[in-house]
């Protein structure tokens, strides 16, 4: 399929012509779901940390007897019950089970997300940088002028180091290269897009795999 190219220059508009193969006629929001959950469990830290009972140091004496105190039976100070004792069921730090999915998968997620964002028209492909723009002006111009403040750009290396200076600073805007894509970044922005050179990229990258399950 034929994509319609912006150019920030505001000259006259080419084409590019894009494989329907990377993307895919109803998209799945199952399959999107599952990956974005995927993502985003990978991405919480799993820092803090409470010593359980037998990583406490200390004596493993009875602190007194059994039995004819009157008192509840007690192993040692180690237990949970008292102060500087071992935190019962408290955060284990980094041991926790981590959800894995198969590659083929997150490419599948891809494609799914590629067809939803080009079904409700958020899917745009502008022309790759040839000069630098040096001024954070021009380029803000340019997405409000194209109603694209909330997007994502996907970006390849030639381009990204001629205009990341004048984009880092605008809210809401972010800008990865093409090896970088992600469904959970799809996601969260409302606009998505490509340099000429970089979804070429990424359809080579999706093409790679073939067998997938729509």
């Amino acid at each position: 399929m034929k994509m319609k190219v912006l150019n920030i220059d505001g000259n006259k508009a080419e084409t590019v012509e894009v494989s329907d193969k990377i993307f895919i006629p109803k998209p799945n929001q199952a399959v999107i779901k599952t990956i974005v959950e995927w993502q985003t469990n990978n991405l919480k830290p799993r820092k803090a940390k409470t010593q359980q009972r037998n990583e406490i140091t200390g004596s493993t004496a009875k602190i007194y007897a059994q039995k004819g105190t009157g008192g509840a039976r007690h192993s040692s100070r180690k237990a949970p019950l008292f102060v500087g004792g071992g935190v019962a069921h408290g955060p284990k730090g980094a041991v926790y089970k981590v959800k894995k999915i198969n590659k083929k998968v997150i490419k599948l997620g891809l494609k799914h997300l590629l067809s939803h964002k080009m079904n409700i028209n958020s899917l745009f492909v502008i022309q790759d940088f040839k000069n630098e723009i040096k001024k954070t002006k021009v380029f803000n111009e340019f997405l409000v002028k194209n109603k694209l403040k909330n997007s994502l750009i996907i970006s390849d290396k030639d381009s990204t180091a001629k205009f990341i200076r004048s984009a880092r600073n605008i809210p809401n805007l972010k800008i990865i290269e093409h090896s970088g894509t992600n469904v959970y970044d799809l996601l969260k922005y409302k606009n998505v897009l490509f340099t000429t050179t970089s979804i070429k990229q990424l359809q080579e990258r999706l093409s790679k795999w073939k067998n997938l399950i729509h």
